[in-house]
């Protein structure tokens, strides 16, 4: 298999990179400049830069590597998308053709530009499905009674949440919304919550937006998310089943017992398609 693979911040890409490498495929990395950490450039088979905003010189490097198939993986922080980007050309179109410019319909429009060119977005997870969260209680740990009410109570807000293009997480203390996730990302929200608990544990729910697809902006945990959930004493989280990336799955899991944390994995709400992205 021959792809490319956009390659935003975190470990998800070079996870993906890695697993790419051990299955024999040759993966084409497009580092954005702002973002992805350097060692994609190892992993890789090869590594072009580019920078936010720069549409165009992506699809002429795709057509220079002759790639047809190309995968989103790493965050890239919503508020460096309405910061830092500077359009090019080929950007500055799609952007002119949006009736709203968040998050979903600004990558609904370079996906509908990519393929125009000949160039299919494919599933972000495609080389990670071993990591994805399965069904139940993940950890040695069960949710509480009172965890459990916590976290069905998030699920109802997530699923309301879904509806609306914003973040993906919830957290709650004893039935209370305390904070939903807009652009600061999950971490963030997590602190602000514990700002306002005064020390009481906090539970985390995590959606997937009730997208059909999984071609970009899903859903991840991993190793790198345990000092924050320590720091702010969240003590159980509830994900999407098969569509919640557990990055390094096996440690993460291990590292949550250790903390004394609970995850679950609960089956997705009725998904909802995208506006202009097929399912």
């Amino acid at each position: 298999m021959r792809f490319g693979l956009i390659a935003g911040n975190g470990q998800f890409p070079l996870l993906a990179l890695q697993a790419a490498r051990q299955a024999g495929d040759e993966a084409v990395a497009f580092g954005i400049r702002e973002e992805a950490s350097e060692r994609i450039e190892e992993l890789a088979a090869r590594t072009h830069w580019i920078s936010l905003g720069q549409l165009g010189k992506l699809i002429d490097l795709c057509r220079q590597e002759g790639i047809t198939q190309i995968m989103m993986a790493g965050q890239v922080k919503h508020g460096q998308i309405f910061s830092r980007i500077r359009p090019d050309w080929k950007l500055v179109k799609v952007l002119a053709s949006l009736a709203s410019q968040n998050t979903d319909s600004l990558i609904g429009g370079v996906i509908r530009a990519l393929e125009a060119e000949g160039i299919q977005l494919v599933d972000s997870t495609l080389l990670l499905k071993t990591m994805l969260a399965g069904e139940g209680v993940q950890t040695r740990r069960k949710p509480s009674k009172e965890e459990r009410a916590d976290l069905d109570y998030g699920r109802r807000i997530a699923a309301a949440l879904s509806q609306v293009d914003v973040g993906q997480s919830v957290a709650v203390c004893e039935r209370a919304c305390i904070a939903l996730e807009a652009m600061e990302g999950t971490d963030a929200m997590l602190r602000r919550a514990a700002s306002l608990v005064e020390g009481r544990a906090i539970c985390l729910v995590k959606g997937s937006r009730r997208r059909r697809h999984l071609l970009f902006d899903v859903p991840v945990l991993g190793l790198a998310s345990i000092p924050v959930l320590e720091e702010t004493r969240t003590t159980a989280i509830a994900v999407d089943t098969g569509r919640t990336l557990l990055l390094e799955k096996r440690e993460f899991l291990r590292e949550l017992d250790r903390i004394g944390v609970t995850l679950v994995g609960e089956p997705p709400s009725d998904v909802a398609p995208v506006a202009g992205i097929s399912g």
